[in-house]
């Protein structure tokens, strides 16, 4: 599977960003500094509730079986997230939210 590209706050951060991993890969920035690298210029991912799920996907205007193949689970899964049976986490959590700031475009 393809490793999804990383999303920044802005074109900025994406820069500096970029040149605090490369002073972590050569040794010069430790693990904790480039963690907090990550927490402020990454994308932040809130969770959603089952509301805002629905609300996402219609806005997108797709069924729930294609919106469950964007973001590769199943179309029983997406339905259990519209109901609040079952909550999103980690990568879903993740491509949910870049749908939500940037459409289906985001991730396709």
């Amino acid at each position: 599977m393809a490793k999804t590209a990383k999303k920044y706050r802005s074109n900025a951060l994406a820069a500096l960003h970029e040149t605090a991993q490369g002073l972590h890969n050569a040794g010069l920035l430790d693990a904790k500094t480039m963690r907090d690298f990550d927490a402020s210029c990454l994308t932040t991912v809130k969770d959603l509730s089952a509301k805002q799920i629905a609300e996402v996907r219609r806005r997108e205007g797709v069924s729930q079986a294609v919106f469950a193949n964007y973001l590769n689970v199943t179309t029983g899964l997406i339905s259990q997230w519209e109901r609040g049976e079952k909550h999103p986490q980690g990568s879903s959590l993740k491509l949910l939210a870049l749908v939500k700031k940037g459409g289906l475009e985001a991730i396709a």
